[in-house]
């Protein structure tokens, strides 16, 4: 395209030739002076149109609030219908929890009411509080037991949105009942191990490998003089060089030769109870060493009042002699593993 420019101030008329990249320069600057005049002038008409009070910018600028506001209240309602959906989730689980804890229970030998009595008093601790819950997290809290065993369900006849006051007074009952779960748990797991504890330090596990017994405890005929006599033991007959165990964890308070017992080890368990491994071949812990249920701690000999190799086995309660079959039985079952040990 030519332009020619003819004016009275020049000499000779000038010639101007207007390229297709003109065009598009022009067009662009045009495009974005409409942008900044209309950006300038939403501008001024958004943020003082309360001073200039037109109806059609009230009315505008309202429509943008609205706008906006529904934007948010949308983003806001999603957010608190997942958390609520989580929160459901979450109490199902502690549904579950709370059914597992009460088998742990029965297991343990705990009553399950000791375990609802931590409710309870919390749940006074509520009623007595300013902490308030609309209907929608009256829906939520489970404050019972009973409600938290008791399944749910129904057709939905009609449902409320839930605020978010709703939704923390949820939550924080939720939080409180997994308090009080963690307590109960913790009671339960402490009743465990103080039953597992037990069960260690009884002598139940068989201190030697041996089929069959040659005397057992109590009254009896004595090898040596004939006469009636009281076996406060059991004696196993094996090999001499067979291995002795502990039948019980405790802490070795004798390991000694004695002139009856021969080579000897007594054991103390705790609460009283002790066991005497006798006529031992050869002693392979020193008195004050802690020793585990199962560990080798002697070999069978024939030393002391013997008449062949055997073990004499002794349990004792507070200093009296009882019978170790009523606790041998306990291990016929479930043999127990022996722990290898070196004897330094």
């Amino acid at each position: 395209m030519h332009l020619i420019l003819v004016s009275n101030r020049m000499a000779t008329a000038k010639s101007i030739t207007l390229t297709w990249r003109h065009f598009a320069l022009a067009s662009g600057l045009l495009f974005a002076a409409v942008i900044g005049l209309s950006s300038v002038f939403s501008y001024f008409t958004v943020r003082h149109a309360a001073e200039i009070r037109l109806p059609f910018l009230q009315d505008f600028v309202r429509s943008l609030n609205a706008e906006d506001t529904s934007r948010s209240s949308a983003f806001v309602r999603q957010n608190i219908n997942a958390m609520a959906v989580k929160l459901g989730e979450m109490q199902a689980q502690l549904i579950r929890l709370d059914t597992l804890g009460e088998r742990l229970a029965g297991v343990a030998g705990v009553n399950v009411r000791e375990i609802n009595k931590i409710d309870k008093v919390d749940q006074n601790a509520d009623k007595n509080g300013t902490r308030g819950a609309g209907n929608n997290a009256a829906l939520l809290r489970s404050n019972s037991s009973a409600a938290l065993i008791d399944g749910r369900g129904g057709p939905l006849v009609m449902q409320s949105a839930l605020s978010p006051a709703d939704l923390r007074n949820a939550l924080d009952e939720l939080s409180r009942q997994v308090e009080n779960k963690t307590d109960a748990l913790a009671l339960i797991e402490s009743q465990l191990l103080e039953e597992q504890i037990r069960k260690m330090m009884l002598p139940t596990g068989l201190p030697v490998d041996a089929e069959w017994s040659a005397s057992g405890y109590g009254w009896r005929l004595d090898p040596f003089t004939g006469e009636r006599a009281l076996h406060e033991g059991v004696d196993f007959v094996a090999a001499v060089g067979s291995k002795i165990h502990a039948a019980a964890a405790g802490v070795v308070v004798t390991a000694e030769h004695h002139p009856q017992y021969g080579n000897m080890i007594e054991v103390d368990h705790g609460h009283g109870i002790a066991t005497r491994y006798a006529h031992a071949s050869k002693l392979l812990v020193k008195p004050g060493a802690f020793v585990k249920r199962g560990q080798l701690i002697a070999l069978v000999g024939n030393t002391g009042r013997s008449t062949g190799p055997h073990l004499h086995f002794e349990v004792r309660l507070n200093g009296a002699s009882q019978n170790p079959t009523r606790f041998l039985r306990m291990a016929q079952a479930a043999p127990p593993k022996f722990v290898k040990t070196q004897f330094r």
